[in-house]
């Protein structure tokens, strides 16, 4: 097998093909006895792709076969002759034959394809072959990149001279995020757990689909306004219009559900499904957003086996990367976009040694080290600079992220109006409070996919992940049936997922907005110690511990304190408790006492630190704050004047 694929010429003919795509035709592709074929052996699908005749000329066919039944794909390649031609085999004996495969299952299933195909798997990088996958389509075949927007379709020209360097977004069962710079060059930026395998997993548990192209046409059905909670909801039409927001912008995904007294059996499995499509497509778009403008990349393509040219898939990733980039990044798609694992593995064929891309392993760079400086300001130091400015992470039925001079950056549509209303679906609960005792005593592992999972005991080394790393949130759900789950394993997956979630996202928009410090409160923190410990444990993996992570006391009632303040630009100056509530909230921070996570100064004072020495401490606090107090009567001076 060391015959090299001639690519030249390479075209898609018609049009689609079934669930493999339309064939890539090869007219300069000698037509040969003996076929190539390449595998991706993934999460929770196989993808094959091979070579074979069409008249006188060679092609490129995809198959596809879930990963728990494997013996359906064996049977196909027996079927298809793809180990010989005409019955024979390759070489003196089958021993001989080794077949092209990456993914994590070529580790996990080579001993299945020698038992029952007489063959050895020739395993390959997946991250390599994604990405030569891509660039083979994106180089040599007219029309394999495409737009889809509002409906419609449109196929991108690109040039080989311009096309790097991408944003390359692999939605496979988690997510994995790509910077490609070149032929063989790139670097895995970032990923997030939660992808195709969450949306089929939990659509299994909430809808009873028994696969992914069901729970596809469920949503084509649905409307996911009867679960969601959007602006209007919470403000009124008079208020989206003062504050310049659409009616329709979408606030909490699943959010309508914690006010409703309805069970999971009173919805339609067609809202529900679309519901979770919306959900988790927007937000893998959010997150592609803030790596793109972190890294300074205006291209990005989708690619990925949970994409499958669905047109409401695509068009929600269309949207949302249009909406959050104020129109300055368009999504592109691939054809045979669940392919390019196999693809790529196809075109090693005749290498003459290992030439499969490295990543720049020495220091995988992470988004923190590429697009924000490192602030040598310590973090512990008590000055009005080093307080101003802050990102303060608003937790409630979605997410509202603000800088601390009061300007909202951004928000996440999947807060706690998400978490409770999946709850209480999946496990019947009736309150935040008895969510949160179910997810203490449940193991998340029961249902979420790990690394060890899909490429076994060791782990992905070469780019840094063990075995214990959560792949895919849900993503070990087999069953659709929810009684065969405990209550207490899916509050904890459920907390794990979107904690992780809104300390990545924290992480990303601090670290965008150049912010060091980021103060967490909102009714759904409410003080929980796991909720703190997860987020805070999020926030020092992915900043590396740069980023201070602060969890305000009574912060489920800053609002209302707030409104409390109002009260002195009514003329009611006198109030002695407003000195009172500003030291409340600005002075003592809560970040509980997990050894593991940054320290705060409140957090590093010592046991045998004297009493004058934290009287003295708390002067200089108190010192900042009257500053700072100044500060906000002189802003509401000058705005006071300018609506005189």
């Amino acid at each position: 097998m060391g015959r090299r694929i001639d690519l030249s010429g390479a075209e898609i003919r018609g049009g689609d093909h079934g669930d493999g795509g339309p064939p890539i035709f090869l007219p300069r592709q000698t037509a040969a006895a003996s076929p190539l074929i390449a595998l991706d052996i993934g999460g929770t699908l196989i993808k094959l792709v091979y070579t074979a005749t069409c008249g006188a000329e060679a092609e490129l066919r995809f198959a596809k076969f879930e990963r728990r039944k494997l013996d359906d794909c064996f049977r196909f390649i027996r079927a298809e002759g793809l180990l010989g031609c005409n019955g024979t085999t390759l070489g003196s004996s089958k021993e001989n034959i080794a077949l092209k495969a990456t993914g994590g299952g070529s580790y996990k299933f080579g001993d299945d394809f020698r038992e029952k195909l007489g063959v050895s798997l020739d395993k390959l990088d997946e991250m390599d072959s994604v990405v030569s996958g891509a660039n083979f389509l994106l180089q040599n075949v007219p029309g394999a990149a495409f737009t889809y927007m509002n409906g419609k379709r449109n196929s991108i020209d690109i040039s080989p001279d311009n096309l790097f360097p991408y944003l390359l977004v692999n939605i496979g069962s988690g997510v994995s995020i790509l910077k490609v710079t070149g032929n063989r060059k790139f670097e895995r930026v970032t990923g997030t757990h939660i992808g195709g395998g969450t949306m089929f997993g939990l659509g299994k548990l909430l809808t009873g689909c028994n696969s992914y192209d069901e729970f596809l046409q469920l949503s084509q059905k649905g409307d996911n306004f009867v679960l969601d909670l959007i602006v209007k909801d919470i403000c009124g039409e008079l208020v989206c219009q003062k504050q310049g927001l659409s009616t329709s912008t979408l606030a909490s995904s699943f959010g309508k559900v914690i006010t409703s007294m309805k069970k999971l059996t009173d919805y339609r499995p067609e809202d529900i499904a679309s519901t979770l499509l919306s959900a988790f497509t927007y937000n893998i778009a959010q997150i592609s957003f803030l790596v793109a403008s972190l890294l300074g990349l205006r291209r990005v393509f989708f690619g990925g086996s949970y994409i499958r040219g669905h047109k409401s898939t695509m068009e929600n990733i269309s949207y949302a990367l249009d909406f959050w980039s104020q129109s300055q990044m368009q999504a592109a798609f691939l054809q045979h976009e669940g392919y390019l694992g196999a693809i790529g593995a196809l075109m090693s064929y005749g290498d003459p040694i290992d030439e499969n891309l490295t990543l720049e392993e020495s220091n995988e760079k992470n988004t923190n080290e590429t697009a924000a400086p490192t602030d040598a300001t310590g973090a512990d130091e008590h000055n009005d600079s080093n307080i101003f400015p802050y990102l303060l992470v608003n937790i409630g039925s979605g997410v509202s992220m603000i800088e601390g001079k009061f300007e909202r950056i951004i928000g996440s549509h999947l807060g706690g109006g998400t978490i409770l209303g999946l709850a209480r679906l999946l496990t019947g609960c009736s309150s935040y409070e008895e969510f949160l005792e179910l997810s203490q005593r449940g193991n998340n592992l029961a249902v979420d996919l790990t690394v060890g999972d899909i490429y076994g005991e060791n782990g992905y080394p070469k780019i840094g992940l063990p075995a214990s790393t959560t792949a895919a949130s849900f993503g070990k759900v087999n069953s659709s049936k929810l009684s065969d789950y405990k209550a207490e394993d899916l509050a904890a997956a459920l907390l794990n997922s979107f904690t992780y979630n809104i300390g990545q996202i924290a992480y990303f928009v601090a670290n965008l907005s150049g912010l060091k410090r980021i103060f967490f409160r909102g009714a759904y923190v409410c003080g929980h110690e796991k909720t703190m410990d997860k987020i805070s444990r999020s926030l020092k993996y992915w900043s590396k511990g740069e980023v201070q992570t602060t969890f305000l006391c009574h912060e489920g009632f800053l609002g209302t304190l707030g409104a409390f303040w109002s009260y002195e630009n009514m003329g009611i100056d006198g109030l002695e408790s407003h000195e009172v509530i500003r030291e409340v909230l600005l002075g003592a921070p809560y970040t509980g006492n997990f050894p593991s996570l940054p320290l705060t100064q409140e957090q590093d004072i010592e046991e045998n630190t004297t009493v004058e020495a934290e009287v003295e401490r708390l002067r200089h606090e108190n010192a900042v704050l009257k500053s700072e107090l100044e500060w906000l009567r002189r802003e509401n001076a000058e705005l006071k004047a300018k609506l005189a």
